[in-house]
């Protein structure tokens, strides 16, 4: 082959991976940015759970709630849970990547660092995992969803997908399965026991609760009270 056609097959494949690349920006940016106004009929988890064959097969329980018919204080408990800056960051907590860091480097047990922003993009468009891949398309959809989508809207999309038991996705489901009552009506201690069980809803029960689930079920109580409360909310 020549000079000049290796010039040219070259040209032709580095025009197609920009193409490629440009169409794969159109689509994921169009993914994200759509959430601004309309709700995901299923997420990706949603989808690997009713499709896992590690599991039993289960009719997933999911129905979507806008923000203002979700009680505030489950609003807050899962803010005080699982992302106490959340108000203030861009979708990633530093402070607490450093620490998880300076723990991995010192030998000692790893504990989750993402923001709910992360646990979003994961939740609606990737697959569990730890690989660097999942990782960077992990950070990739969070700087999207941080940038296009509004604090309120981001927190109204993960009470909806956030898996809160074997097959239970979103609160109004996880508040009528577990406690009979409808979302709104949820109490502050209810909220506590649900958002303790989001960092491993298939393993943690909370109807009876354990001890090691009321004893974090207070913590989470307390965080909110030092958070200010469902007051918290009025500044996203």
């Amino acid at each position: 082959m020549t000079k000049t056609k290796r010039r040219s097959l070259f040209s032709t494949i580095r025009r197609w991976f920009v193409r490629l690349v440009l169409l794969w920006l159109l689509i994921t940016i169009s993914l994200v940015l759509v959430l601004r106004w309309f709700n995901p009929p299923t997420t990706a988890f949603m989808l690997q759970r009713m499709y896992n064959q590690e599991y039993d097969a289960i009719e997933l329980q999911h129905e979507w709630r806008n923000i203002s018919r979700i009680a505030p204080a489950l609003a807050i408990s899962v803010i005080a849970s699982e992302d106490q800056k959340f108000a203030d960051h861009w979708g990633f907590d530093l402070a607490a990547i450093e620490q998880v860091l300076e723990d991995r480097q010192a030998g000692k047990q790893m504990r989750g660092a993402s923001t709910i922003s992360q646990q979003l993009a994961k939740n609606l468009y990737l697959w569990p995992g730890r690989s660097w891949i999942r990782k960077g398309l992990e950070a990739y959809f969070t700087a999207a969803i941080e940038i296009m989508i509004p604090k309120q809207r981001i927190l109204e999309l993960y009470l909806n997908v956030a898996e809160f038991g074997d097959g239970i996705y979103g609160a109004e489901a996880a508040a009528q399965s577990i406690f009979g009552i409808s979302a709104d009506s949820l109490s502050p201690h209810q909220s506590a026991l649900l958002a303790a069980r989001l960092p491993a809803p298939k393993k943690y029960e909370i109807q009876p609760a354990s001890d090691y689930m009321k004893q974090r079920a207070h913590w989470i109580e307390q965080q909110v009270k030092q958070l200010g409360g469902e007051n918290y909310l009025d500044g996203l």
